[in-house]
């Protein structure tokens, strides 16, 4: 079998499955595919296939055949801002549409240094072990001079990455608010439609509000660690009212009553606090990425959760109520990117910058001579 190169630009996936078969391979073989996945006989998804153009129709295909490289080049499209592009992509998540929502979708924040990336390691490393298939999509701090990831996949989940269960794929934050990538949502639904049962989605975790990946997630995971200060973990209400789980990381060694001390802590904390989702208690967990202890009793308060909400009916309404959400912010981005495309406000935008910098018009009256002219 031969060993395909992995694609630095998409996706970390450097041993290809026992399944894979080449381009040149005969007409009685197949390409490699996830368990229970139709097979696609095609020479497409093969070695260069980043080399060549894909139609919708190769997309859909290759993402619902779980090849790795055709789903690293979907989401490539689906981030792209090229117009032909953002076409392509809204007729391939339509598509992909009826094979999405069967995942278990988390998100996993935290202050930096907290250990995320370590944690989402040990924890995917879990669950890969216990036959899950599971998509990383880890959102890296933005570079302000090129826009693109400063952290990467290989050095921060090398471990993870060699899983044949793992996908991983980083995105660049682009700056966007709570620190999730702008395309993170239609990223979930590809990474479902090509079987994963379980997408975690990391943020950057500076400290600010989360909003943006509570409202696309299922469960939302925060992870803190002994001693680094209410104000720096965000106690004082913020980031932790909306945790479906508090994680104590690095609870090991010297560390851990330090770690036990600030688990009965946060347990009055949360005693206090009205839950996130009807009819859950939040717990506090302690948790070790050096060691694994703790991490299968994470996964287990995760499908507690989902046990929960799945027969209540909240999980439905849930992600009902996210859909609704995300077309909304759709519209309004929309919005905000054909008022600046307007060849009004092109026009006179610099000059009425210039007058509001300068103090020679308030903000108001500018902003509302824009929108006149756009």
């Amino acid at each position: 079998m031969p060993n395909l190169p992995a694609d630095p630009h998409h996706e970390h996936c450097p041993q290809p499955r026992p399944d894979w078969v080449p381009e040149n391979a005969g007409p009685g073989f197949a390409t490699r595919v996830m368990q229970g996945a139709t097979p696609v006989v095609t020479a497409k998804f093969g070695v260069g296939a980043r080399r060549t153009k894909l139609s919708v129709e190769d997309y859909e295909r290759g993402v619902l055949a779980g090849d790795r490289t055709t789903l690293g080049r979907a989401i490539t499209l689906i981030e792209s801002n090229a117009p032909a592009h953002q076409e392509q992509a809204q007729q391939l998540l339509a598509r992909l549409l009826p094979h999405t929502g069967k995942s278990k979708r988390i998100g996993i924040t935290g202050i930096p240094g907290a250990g995320k990336s370590t944690f989402i390691e040990a924890f995917g490393t879990y669950l890969t072990g216990q036959g899950h298939e599971i998509a990383v999509l880890a959102i890296d701090p933005s570079s302000t001079l090129t826009g693109g990831s400063i952290l990467g996949d290989k050095v921060r989940m090398e471990q993870l990455s060699r899983q044949a269960g793992a996908f991983i794929r980083p995105s660049p934050s682009g700056g966007s608010l709570g620190g999730v990538a702008r395309k993170t949502r239609e990223a979930i639904l590809v990474c479902e439609a090509a079987g994963f049962d379980v997408v975690l989605v990391e943020t950057v975790g500076v400290g600010q509000n989360e909003v943006t990946v509570r409202s696309m997630v299922d469960f939302f995971l925060v992870l803190m660690i002994a001693g680094a200060g209410d104000e720096m973990q965000g106690i004082k209400k913020g980031v932790i009212e909306l945790a479906d789980a508090l994680v104590i990381n690095k609870a090991d060694g010297d560390n851990l009553p330090r770690c036990t001390a600030t688990q009965a802590e946060m347990k009055r904390v949360l005693h206090y606090l009205h839950p996130p989702t009807q009819g859950w208690h939040t717990p506090a967990l302690l948790a070790s990425s050096l060691t694994h202890a703790g991490v299968p009793e994470v996964w287990k308060a995760t499908e507690d959760f989902f046990n929960n909400t799945r027969g209540s009916g909240v999980l439905v309404q849930r992600r009902q109520q996210q859909t609704v959400e995300w077309m909304h912010a759709l519209v309004m981005e929309s919005l905000r990117a054909r008022f600046y495309a307007s060849p009004g406000v092109k026009a006179h935008l610099a000059a009425v910058e210039e007058a509001v910098a300068n103090g020679r018009q308030p903000a108001l009256a500018a902003a509302m001579e824009l929108l006149k002219l756009g």
